[in-house]
């Protein structure tokens, strides 16, 4: 019987723009580094949605204690929802198009560094939010950023060029929507509940995000005129966006949102969509291990 910990590695052959060849050699330099380490590893490929739950849910039940998501945004949602309130930790092996969680972690954003991270470093704490009870770790919306995910969703080449020319598209022909939030009739063009303080590509929606802090970020960006949105995408990836005028924030543990029609959400950048107009938005603290 062996005695070596195990680690399982779970790989989206579809994520970012890497190849599946690409990602057959980080499967095998895990391998490589894993055995060296001393530990019993394995990896698997995804082969459809939500199968990183499934695998990550399998591997808390072993009582495996890492779990490396080797993929995008969305993979690492679907591994780190089952890892939830685990004491199975994260590691984060970013190779999506936007890798937000990552990047406001700090973790290397080459894959090989990335790995040694996940092996070597140690479990640490931090807050999960929900969105309609579907999980989310870096940011969860309604309004353009939502309008844009379902957009991007749709496309079929990923990365950040495609990501930029799908929300200048969507914005020539994105209207704001009408929010009840806090009780309040609110016209918003976009709504951000942020757990980390980007949304990936350093694109800082919530600059002052503490992703251990027990609370989320509230960010309102109420509707502006066409030519304010050079300055605003400036601030955006200046890290300066919540010095802007149109730009309003506060730290919540949960909110709701209400409208009249059907609501169009995303949780991580995966689009989701509600056919009744209610959204319940709430902080699960120190609810995730992750390896840094």
């Amino acid at each position: 019987m062996s005695s070596r910990s195990a680690v399982l590695a779970i790989i989206n052959p579809l994520s970012g723009t890497t190849s599946v060849a690409q990602k057959a050699l980080l499967q095998d330099a895990f391998m490589r580094r894993a055995e060296a380490l001393d530990y019993a590893p394995e990896a698997i490929f995804t082969t459809h949605p939500g199968h990183a739950t499934e695998l990550a849910a399998d591997a808390v039940k072993r009582g495996v204690n890492r779990v490396l998501a080797i993929g995008g945004d969305g993979t690492i949602n679907e591994t780190a929802q089952a890892l939830r309130r685990s004491a199975t930790a994260l590691g984060i092996v970013p190779i999506g198009s936007g890798n937000g969680l990552a990047r406001h972690l700090g973790v290397p954003l080459a894959p090989l560094k990335a790995i040694e991270r996940a092996l070597t470093g140690r479990p640490v704490v931090i807050d999960s939010g929900e969105i309609n009870e579907h999980p989310f770790f870096c940011t969860a919306g309604l309004g353009f950023e939502a309008y844009v995910a379902h957009a991007f969703a749709r496309q079929p080449i990923r990365g950040l060029p495609t990501y930029v020319r799908t929300a200048f598209n969507a914005f020539m022909g994105y209207k704001p929507s009408v929010f009840l939030l806090d009780g309040q009739e609110q016209k918003l063009f976009s709504l951000t509940f942020a757990n980390a303080g980007q949304f990936g590509n350093n694109a800082w929606m919530a600059p002052t995000a503490n992703i251990a802090d027990g609370r989320l970020e509230q960010c309102e960006i109420r509707p502006f005129p066409t030519q304010a949105a050079g300055m605003l995408t400036w601030r955006l990836f200046n890290k300066t966006l919540n010095q802007s005028s149109y730009w309003r924030g506060k730290s919540v543990t949960k909110a709701t949102v209400e409208a009249d029609g059907p609501i169009l959400i995303h949780a991580d950048g995966e689009p989701l969509t509600l056919a009744a107009g209610q959204v319940n938005v709430r902080v699960l603290p120190g609810s995730l291990l992750v390896l840094l």
